[in-house]
């Protein structure tokens, strides 16, 4: 009897330590389940893109080669891309260099009497005063140093000019120096040498018409002209190299008119660009970025080969320094809320539709897409406005006026099953 009783014990105890031992596996499973199954999320946040794609340009501008008797050397009197107007003097031409460093000296020596001259002034110095001085040396401070960070290098010289004159003069008013006679008597012996050696150029180079001037040619001068634009060819701007000519009877070459054409080779198989399109263009060799407007757009066969033809109306140095250089096309600049691409979703939203007077006349399905979001515990879509696509995401449209769109903040299901967990 008693044999029986622990038997039958002996059964209820491991019935019991089965039930328990299942729902302990049965729990655990469901922990580590729920854990898996938890969607991940990321923040949407304000993010910046710009669109742009990299490629060769080649410059392409009305120029006209200027040329000399190639007997002597040359010295020029406009820098590159400097304006000329007709019968501008261009460049001298003297038999040897020890001309060109005589002249350098004078003209050296001679910006430096101008400015000592200034300063000796007695009307600048009868007007001068202690208090307004300072003030000024400390205005021309700041803008030489604004100069200098904006590269305005021709405003540089002029700031750098004044600060020297306003210095100079204080020191004089407050008798620190008693004038600057004696430098003057100098330079002016030392001009009076150097040009009783001097000797007249032998030739003169001038411009017969207004046009901006470049002290270089490359042979591409008369290939590569405006009204052969619709002629390039692929082939033809992959060929084009950075060279510079070494005939001796080149001087330079005159460019008539400011405006120039920039040809490219770009994928366009996306058909980002078209004729019309305002873009901006960046340029290896330089910081400046230069407004312009696409004027055509044409392929040979297929578009993730396009010949692109960009028009700007900008000009200076550093534009007329290269024939074909690496250049960035811009399109625009986006801000908008950063979605992971493989985020995005597509839905079926119901809306309804008023009348002019505001009455509902009926309702209508649309498939929008969108991202999922976890908004508490619930699984909510938002639409997105894609402004921008990258690799790898996509820059969505603020719309703070419809909650039905992505907003600041949200957080937006990455991974998860179909209900977004």
């Amino acid at each position: 009897m008693r044999s029986s009783k622990s038997e039958s014990g002996f059964i209820v105890k491991f019935l019991r330590n089965s039930v328990l031992i299942l729902l302990l596996i049965v729990l655990i499973s469901i922990v580590y389940n729920f854990n898996n199954r938890q969607a991940t999320t990321e923040t949407a946040l304000m993010s910046e893109a710009v669109s742009s794609k990299d490629f060769k340009g080649v410059f392409i501008r009305d120029e006209k080669v200027i040329t000399f008797s190639g007997n002597g050397v040359l010295s020029y009197n406009v820098a590159d891309g400097g304006k000329v107007g007709t019968d501008t003097v261009i460049a001298e031409v003297y038999p040897d260099d020890a001309q060109i460093g005589r002249n350098r000296a004078i003209n050296r020596l001679e910006k430096e009497l101008a400015i000592l001259k200034k300063i000796q002034n007695p009307g600048t110095l009868e007007s001068a005063q202690p208090s307004s001085l300072s003030e000024n040396i400390s205005q021309s401070y700041r803008s030489l140093i604004y100069s200098r960070d904006m590269q305005d290098y021709s405003k540089l010289r002029d700031d750098m000019e004044n600060l020297l004159v306003q210095m100079s003069t204080y020191q004089i008013i407050t008798k620190q120096v008693s004038g600057f006679e004696q430098q003057i008597n100098d330079i002016n012996a030392e001009l009076a040498e150097l040009k009783t050696e001097s000797i007249e150029p032998v030739e003169l180079v001038k411009s017969n018409q207004p046009s901006y001037f470049v002290s270089y040619c490359d042979g591409y001068e008369t290939e590569l002209n405006p009204n052969k634009l619709d002629e390039i060819t692929i082939a033809e701007i992959n060929s084009i190299t950075d060279r510079r000519s070494d005939e001796n009877t080149i001087v330079g070459k005159i460019i008539n008119g400011y405006s120039w054409y920039l040809a490219g080779v770009v994928d366009n198989s996306r058909k980002e660009y078209a004729v019309g399109n305002y873009v901006q263009i960046k340029f290896d060799s330089s910081d400046e970025t230069f407004d312009a407007v696409i004027t055509d757009v044409r392929d040979e066969g297929s578009l993730e080969q396009c010949i692109i033809i960009i028009n700007c109306s900008q000009f200076n140095y550093d534009l007329v320094q290269h024939r074909a250089e690496q250049c960035k096309i811009i399109k625009g600049k986006y801000n908008g809320l950063k979605v992971p691409r493989e985020s995005i979703r597509f839905d079926d939203i119901e809306e309804d539709i008023y009348d002019e007077l505001g009455n509902k006349t009926g309702s209508v399905v649309t498939n929008y897409k969108g991202v999922r979001i976890l908004k508490g515990e619930q699984v909510v879509f938002k639409k997105i406005d894609v402004i921008y696509e990258g690799s790898d995401y996509v820059l969505s449209k603020v719309h703070d006026d419809d909650s039905g769109y992505l907003a600041l903040y949200d957080d937006i299901i990455i991974e998860g099953d179909e209900n977004g967990r």
